[in-house]
C-alpha cells in the first residue's frame, strides 16, 4: 500500500503466479470431484482406484498444467510494447488490465487467453459436471434416506467451492476488461477470497471444528468497565 509502482519483471512474476495457481486450482477440483465419484460410484474399488501412485500422478499434472499456462501466457504477454501511460486498474498484475496497457497488437495473448479458458476452462468444468452428473444420479438411486443425505453431505463443501472459484473467475477473464470496480472485487475474491475459505468451508464436515464454531459463537460478550 506505500509504494504504488512495480517493475514490469514483478509485475510479470505476479501474473504468471496468478495464472499458475488459478489453472493449478481448477485441476485439483477436477481431481477431487474425479475421487468422490470414485468414492460413491464405485466404493469397492475405491482402494484401487485411488491408490497413492494414481494420487501422486493426478496432482503432479495438476501442478505441470498450472506451471505451463502460467509461463506460456506471461512470455507471450512480455512480448508486447508498453508504451505507456502504464496505470493498472487492479489491486494486482493481472493479465486482463496488464494487456489493455500493450501498444501492439494484442491478438496473440487473447488467443491464448481464450484457449486457456477453452481448453483448461470448459474441459474441467465439463469433468466435473460429468462426474457430479453421475453422483446425483447414483445418490437417487439409494433407498435409504440416510445414504443420500451422506452423499450430499460428503459433496456440498467441495460443490460450494467449485461454484465460487469459477463464478467469480469465468466472469473475471470471460468479460472484456474495464478496469471496473466490479471487477477489481471480483478479483480479490477468486485470488484471495476464495482461498481462503477453502479450509474453513472443508473443515466444517469435522465435527470438532463445528462444535468449537458453535461454542464461540454462543459466548457472550462481556464488556469491561
Amino acid at each position: 500500500s506505500k509504494w504504488k509502482t512495480i517493475s514490469l519483471l514483478k509485475c510479470f512474476t505476479q501474473i504468471s503466479l496468478v495464472i499458475f495457481s488459478g489453472a493449478t486450482e481448477a485441476c485439483l477440483l477436477s481431481v477431487m470431484t474425479y475421487d468422490r465419484f470414485q468414492a460413491v460410484c464405485h466404493p469397492l474399488l475405491y482402494v484401487v482406484a485411488m491408490n497413492r501412485k494414481v494420487c501422486t500422478s493426478l496432482v503432479a499434472a495438476s501442478w505441470a498444467i498450472g506451471m505451463g499456462t502460467g509461463l506460456v501466457n506471461t512470455i507471450l504477454l512480455a512480448q508486447h510494447h508498453f508504451c505507456g501511460p502504464n496505470l493498472i486498474r487492479s489491486f494486482a498484475c493481472e493479465l486482463p488490465p496488464v494487456l489493455l496497457l500493450a501498444c501492439s497488437d494484442p491478438s496473440i495473448s487473447i488467443a491464448s487467453i481464450l484457449t486457456t479458458m477453452v481448453v483448461l476452462g470448459l474441459g474441467t468444468l465439463v469433468l466435473l459436471l460429468g462426474s457430479y452428473n453421475r453422483i446425483i444420479m447414483t445418490a437417487l438411486g439409494i433407498n435409504s434416506a440416510m445414504g443420500r443425505s451422506k452423499i450430499f453431505s460428503t459433496c456440498s463443501s467441495h460443490f460450494l467451492v467449485v461454484t465460487i472459484f469459477y463464478g467469480s473467475g469465468v466472469f473475471r477473464y470471460m468479460t472484456p476488461a474495464s478496469g471496473s470496480a466490479l471487477e477489481q472485487v471480483l478479483s480479490v475474491q477468486y485470488s484471495v477470497v476464495t482461498p481462503l475459505l477453502n479450509p474453513l468451508i472443508y473443515s466444517l464436515k469435522n465435527q470438532e471444528v463445528k462444535a468449537a464454531l458453535r461454542r464461540m459463537l454462543a459466548r457472550k460478550p462481556r464488556l469491561t468497565f
